[in-house]
């Protein structure tokens, strides 16, 4: 395992997740709900579908990352956060610069046809606005010997830092495919 610094992947990580909310703020949450459930041209997922996807991630991830940091919270905090080979081979593999490769959602985050648009977009940046939230929390914890279960995989538990990019990674290919339903002007 290697380490990484701590202040320097919390900034960018940061930076990405602000840049997310800022996406489903100005392009969608003031959307038609016909165009947010538009199906994408090419076959592909709805703008609606992209967001419920990645609030499935949110919905088991977040929780788990909390309760990870809570059983960590009186003890002096780390400037540094782990990284195993395994969680770099999947970061890079959802990452959308490095990871050409597409995937079909397991069956549990595959989303549904008809979806409640602006109910989504809102979960959807609430749960960036949690994981913002996250990012404060392992700042200023000793985030040693944190790991998270993966939830395609639960027997694979990965250390958090590798969590909070693989999350960050998955929600960039997303709201860049998300992006791509976005109706001409």
């Amino acid at each position: 395992m290697k380490s990484i610094s701590k202040a320097l992947l919390l900034n960018v990580l940061g930076q990405q997740i602000e840049g997310h909310i800022q996406q489903a703020v100005v392009h969608f949450q003031n959307m038609d709900e016909a165009a947010l459930c538009q199906p994408s041209a090419s076959g592909g997922w709805s703008i609606a579908q992209c967001l419920d996807h990645l609030n499935s991630y949110g919905r088991y991830y977040l929780p788990r990352l909390n309760q990870g940091l809570a059983s960590r919270q009186h003890k002096p905090a780390t400037d540094r956060l782990e990284s195993s080979w395994v969680g770099g081979f999947f970061v890079r593999l959802m990452d959308p610069k490095t990871g050409t490769k597409t995937f079909r959602a397991v069956k549990r985050h595959q989303p549904a046809s008809d979806l409640p648009a602006h109910q989504i977009v809102a979960e959807f940046i609430d749960q960036q606005e949690q994981l913002l939230d996250v990012l404060k929390q392992v700042e200023n914890a000793d985030t040693d010997g944190i790991r998270i279960a993966l939830s395609i995989a639960s027997w694979l538990h990965l250390p958090i830092g590798d969590i909070l990019q693989f999350l960050v990674a998955h929600t960039e290919r997303h709201i860049r495919q998300a992006n791509r339903n976005l109706p001409s002007v």
